[in-house]
């Protein structure tokens, strides 16, 4: 199915353009920056760019399958669009267009608890479409049991802790220029989020032993080893964007020692700086299951709401297969580490590195 805006966005970084002319500059801040010195952020891109492709020839690959799965369930890409809290600055709707394109295009979406409409809300918006809940910590046992109930109730197919945000970092983009989102003016009990730990996790899974537990922020083989042992399904390499703590690794670097510590124990999904659909396939390679991707898909929306986020699926999803086929295979399963090979970046490192037509003489961009 062709979307609306196939005239109007032909390549990826067009969504880029088009979200900064349209966002306020304290919106396009809090989109595109990162904590303190943004190193993080610039490493999950360097970590993607030190690796190279070994494609192979002469293969049939007429016809190549871009499905993946998610937690056993078929998806049309394996992509997520990841949680992304205040996606009403970027749609009056919030999150609701995205959520809708998502289940359009049979992609998962992870559902912020800090994002608008809401929890029942966007399990609506998604429909039928694969969705985890993702919370925030912002109460007692009591509190988490009633929000997983709600989730639970609505349709949801995992539920998400994010467990690398114990303390909030200091974005100076944001800190700078005085900007406070809504969302942060609202919240409170950050307490509850520090205090969050392993017997918590246990408990949960004692409580709702049906309801797979994914845990977004795993940075080390050593958390991923004693995230299995408390039978959590999903372990999700992420460093929030290198929003959390900076001087962080790339996630596309901690990828491979997670992969090896849930020996198939449990699922891995992995999201940061992913922005093409060469970044889709290589973390692929790596062993994720999934691929969150946030930034990208909040260009998308800021650009052109619902139309926006279904077009920019379009376009990854010819990218990926565009990867597939001149790596000489027809899916994701014929792949394996052979096909990838370390090399030194090419390119300097920073939030949109992977759009190279975009305006880099203006320092908005970067």
């Amino acid at each position: 199915m062709v979307s609306q805006t196939e005239g109007a966005f032909l390549t990826l970084h067009e969504f880029v353009k088009e979200a900064k002319g349209r966002l306020s500059p304290g919106n396009w801040d809090y989109l595109v920056g990162a904590t303190e010195t943004e190193t993080t952020m610039m490493r999950n891109r360097a970590a993607l760019d030190a690796l190279a492709f070994r494609p192979r020839v002469l293969r049939d690959v007429s016809k190549i399958d871009l499905s993946g799965t998610m937690l056993g369930r078929k998806v049309n890409l394996p992509v997520m669009l990841a949680p992304v809290g205040g996606l009403e600055n970027f749609d009056p709707e919030g999150g609701a267009p995205a959520g809708r394109a998502a289940a359009a295009a049979n992609i998962p979406v992870m559902v912020s608890s800090v994002s608008m409409p809401g929890l029942e809300p966007m399990a609506a918006a998604a429909g039928s479409g694969p969705k985890v809940f993702q919370l925030y910590v912002r109460g007692d046992s009591a509190w988490i049991d009633e929000v997983a109930k709600r989730a639970v109730d609505a349709g949801y197919d995992a539920f998400c802790f994010t467990v690398d945000t114990a303390i909030y970092s200091r974005r100076e983009r944001d800190i700078a220029k005085r900007f406070v989102k809504p969302w942060r003016q609202r919240a409170t009990g950050q307490h509850f989020q520090a205090a969050l730990n392993w017997d918590d996790i246990k408990r949960f899974k004692d409580r709702f032993p049906t309801m797979p537990v994914v845990l977004k922020g795993i940075a080390t083989a050593e958390d991923a080893e004693i995230a299995v042992q408390h039978g959590v399904e999903v372990v999700y390499v992420s460093n929030h964007g290198g929003r959390q703590l900076d001087h962080g690794r790339g996630a596309t670097a901690v990828l491979p020692e997670v992969v090896k510590a849930v020996g198939g124990k449990a699922r891995v999904w992995v999201d940061g700086g992913f922005s093409r659909g060469s970044d889709i396939v290589k973390a692929m390679i790596l062993g994720a299951e999934l691929v969150g991707i946030g930034r990208l898909y909040c260009y998308a929306l800021a650009a052109a709401g619902e139309a926006g986020v279904a077009r920019m699926l379009e376009i990854l999803a010819e990218e990926v297969h565009e990867v597939l086929g001149l790596l000489g295979v027809t899916g994701f399963g014929q792949l394996d580490a052979s096909y990838l090979h370390p090399v030194e970046p090419l390119v300097t490192p920073h939030v949109h590195s992977a759009f190279p037509l975009t305006n880099l003489s203006d320092p908005g961009y970067r």
